[in-house]
């Protein structure tokens, strides 16, 4: 099962419907601070609604404590951004793949994306449009590895 990873995300209901998908999917939720509210915000809650007891997360105070965690459970880091190299999809998950996200107003930092394996992109057509809601992003990324391994049923 891939590992769905926030960096340093800054609005609390994005990250509750994050959680929401992530129990609906039983995929493992890892946040990496700094956040931009606490975990107790009762928006974060709102969001994520009562599921949060199916949650599997964990948090990490720092990118650098992240990373030592992963690498050790092994898989790639796949992030997503709009400077990634291909399309979601087009490319080929494995099941031990950790999808990363960043923040709503910053994505990905240029150092975190280096340090991808491998980074993709959500193809959007109006070049005005600068980004896609985290959420939405999370959840397109997520059913599309998901539906490449076989688990949509």
């Amino acid at each position: 099962m891939p590992n769905l990873v926030l960096v340093n995300p800054k609005i609390p209901p994005n990250t509750g419907n994050i959680a929401r998908t992530c129990a609906a999917t039983q995929t493992p939720l890892h946040l990496v601070g700094p956040l931009g509210f606490e975990i107790s915000d009762r928006y974060l809650k709102r969001a994520g609604l009562d599921y949060w007891p199916y949650v599997i997360w964990n948090y990490h105070d720092s990118i650098e404590t992240f990373q030592t965690v992963s690498r050790a459970e092994g898989g790639r880091w796949i992030g997503f951004s709009t400077r990634g190299r291909q399309s979601y999809t087009k490319f080929s998950f494995r099941s031990n793949d950790w999808l990363l996200f960043g923040s709503e107003t910053e994505g990905l930092s240029p150092e975190t994306l280096d340090e991808c394996d491998e980074s993709v992109f959500i193809p959007m057509f109006e070049p005005r449009v600068r980004s896609l809601n985290l959420s939405v992003s999370a959840a397109l990324g997520l059913f599309e590895s998901l539906r490449q391994l076989g688990k949509l049923g």
